[in-house]
């Protein structure tokens, strides 16, 4: 683990010449550029800003603008599946370059990270604008929203690490995530609020999602946050998996590509 850690460091340089490098790749010979980081939550978003409008769908009060309220969400939860996505994308798009140069594999995880807090830098622009423009206005709550988008880039990308040996036998893997994040979407209060009782109430409330995006949207629009017991007790349980994730990462990985490999 401590070597892990020293090379996560001392392969800052290399981590930013990839993501860099992965950034401008992303985004080259694209008309709309950049653009691509958010059209796709907010088409998810305006979906759903029309069926509420047009009343073809009844969803209970959010306590601010519904807009602003769906944005936030879709926006957020763009961000937790990339997270999660992040590690096993970038490991496995470096599978040919891992079996034939030796360097710190560490360095695909932080490259990663740069390329989220990249995108991540465009969709928090674009979240508060919305708050602004649709009336919500001014929090100081607001200054802690950079924390809770960091946090939730944590907790993704600690999924993200652990999952990425088994990714890289099995292709089912990262298609079984796509698959089954969109379906959690709705078991998540993402684009409506908790039900006030049921069955989708309490797989809400246990979603070890919603307070990771429910507290980043409570202290955007200046709402007490309402799980920042279980939300705090999530990011303590992440720690000690983010270190197991990292050392399983390490011990694995030029493993499984060298076999792969060969």
């Amino acid at each position: 683990l401590s070597q892990s850690l020293r090379d996560m460091y001392d392969s800052r340089f290399l981590s930013k010449q990839l993501a860099k490098r992965d950034i401008q790749a992303m985004y080259r010979q694209s008309v709309l550029g950049i653009f691509w980081a958010f059209i796709t939550p907010l088409a998810t978003a305006l979906v759903w800003v029309i069926l509420n409008k047009s009343g073809t769908v009844r969803l209970s009060p959010t306590g601010i603008p519904y807009p602003v309220y769906a944005m936030a969400g879709t926006l957020l939860w763009s961000i937790l599946v990339e997270a999660i996505n992040a590690p096993m994308t970038t490991t496995n798009a470096a599978k040919g370059v891992i079996s034939k140069i030796n360097f710190p594999k560490e360095a695909l995880i932080i490259a990663g990270i740069y390329k989220l807090l990249f995108n991540s830098a465009i969709k928090i622009v674009l979240l508060i604008v919305f708050v602004f423009v649709f009336g919500v206005g001014y929090h100081h709550s607001m200054w802690l929203f950079p924390l809770t988008i960091l946090a939730a880039l944590f907790f993704g990308t600690t999924i993200g690490i652990l999952i990425t040996p088994i990714g890289i036998l099995y292709k089912d893997v990262s298609r079984s995530i796509s698959v089954g994040m969109q379906f959690l979407m709705y078991a998540t209060p993402v684009v409506y609020a908790i039900p006030q009782e049921g069955v989708i109430r309490s797989i809400m409330e246990w979603n070890p999602l919603t307070p990771v995006i429910l507290t980043a949207r409570d202290v955007l629009t200046g709402i007490p946050p309402a799980y920042l017991g279980y939300y705090g007790l999530l990011l303590l349980v992440c720690i000690p998996l983010f270190m197991m994730a990292l050392v399983l990462y390490r011990i694995s990985i030029p493993v499984l590509v060298e076999r792969m490999s060969s």
